[in-house]
């Protein structure tokens, strides 16, 4: 629980932070994740504070339908960059979790090495009404992870749709997990995952299931050569690996720092972190702005009232809209 106002120091909080300080980063992202007005102030004033230590780490979002094996993955990973000496952050946006308490909690069973490492850090989805009030906190978390040293963030999508696209815009590095599989296997293209993903990757890839690996692996490279890559500068490539055997883990990550240098070298890795940037501003002013149509109880009512127009039509959408807009100033 975060202390009262009164008792909370925020530049201590922003140093001990700073040091690596594991408890300061839980009590900070707590802050963050505060649905109280005062807590939420001093957490804007804290990742204000600390803006010039962050931008530094990879950022990596992992999705894939349940079952493809993400938690072994996320685990595999995380362990193999710990051992190269990297620190690495996992965090998740899960729109459930204000229903759930997030999907994550249970997934730390299933990350057994890297929640037992003193170089990683697993956060659960925060809880919200919305998702784009999860996506904003996670995206404040991820900050004050790269400020703490994290030069690894692994974000994982729970959920597919509008969860995945989220996630997307706060990654340099979108990577699609798959299972080794027939045709019904590429139903990830009608969803457009396929089209926001950097690289698809296929686990399980041992065993009986090989063959089949490499066969849905050949499907996807087929597939990605009629879409349009998301940049002139990076064709998506589609590999093998197995979580469960760590093979292929070292080739997966390659992968990825071969995507940052080609970003970095066309100067679309600076242009891609500046209008995420800006999306974060519109997506954050529009939570603020939903926030206090929901806080202030005379505005709530009256909002409640608009609404009971427009559905027994007496009132149009478009004048209710700005009716609610003058509520606002």
């Amino acid at each position: 629980m975060v202390e009262k106002k009164s008792s909370l120091d925020i530049t201590a909080l922003a140093r001990d932070l700073r040091a690596g300080h594991r408890a300061a980063l839980a009590r900070a992202i707590t802050l963050v994740e505060s649905r109280r007005s005062d807590h939420q102030a001093q957490a804007r004033e804290l990742v204000q504070m600390l803006l010039p230590d962050t931008g530094k780490a990879v950022r990596v979002g992992i999705t894939g339908s349940p079952g493809v094996g993400k938690s072994t993955t996320i685990d595999a990973l995380g362990t193999y960059l710990i051992e190269q000496g990297n620190k690495v952050a996992v965090l998740a946006v899960d729109p459930s979790s204000a229903r759930s308490g997030g999907s994550i909690l249970g997934d730390k069973t299933r990350m057994a090495r890297l929640s037992a490492s003193s170089d990683a850090f697993i956060r659960p989805s925060p809880s919200s009404g919305t998702l784009g009030g999860v996506a904003a906190k996670t995206r404040e978390a991820m900050l004050l992870c790269e400020a703490a040293g994290f030069d690894v963030v692994l974000v994982e999508t729970v959920g597919i749709g509008q969860s995945e696209t989220a996630v997307c815009d706060m990654t340099d590095f979108f990577l699609a997990l798959m299972l080794p599989g027939g045709g019904d296997e590429l139903q990830g293209i009608k969803k457009g995952l396929v089209e926001l993903a950097d690289m698809i990757a296929i686990n399980k890839a041992d065993g009986d299931n090989l063959k089949r690996a490499n066969v849905t692996a050949a499907d996807y490279r087929g597939a990605l050569h009629i879409l349009s890559p998301r940049s002139e500068h990076w064709h998506p490539p589609v590999i093998t690996y197995s979580a469960l055997a760590g093979a292929g883990i070292a080739e997966l990550w390659q992968k990825v720092l071969d995507h940052r240098k080609a970003m970095n070298a066309s100067g679309e890795f600076a242009a891609r972190r500046r209008d995420q940037q800006v999306k974060w501003m519109w997506s954050m002013l529009e939570q603020r702005m939903l926030s206090r149509l929901r806080s202030e109880a005379s505005v709530r009512a009256r909002v409640k009232k608009i609404e009971t127009e427009v559905a027994d039509g007496h009132l149009t959408p478009a004048l209710a809209a700005e009716q609610i807009l003058e509520l606002l100033q």
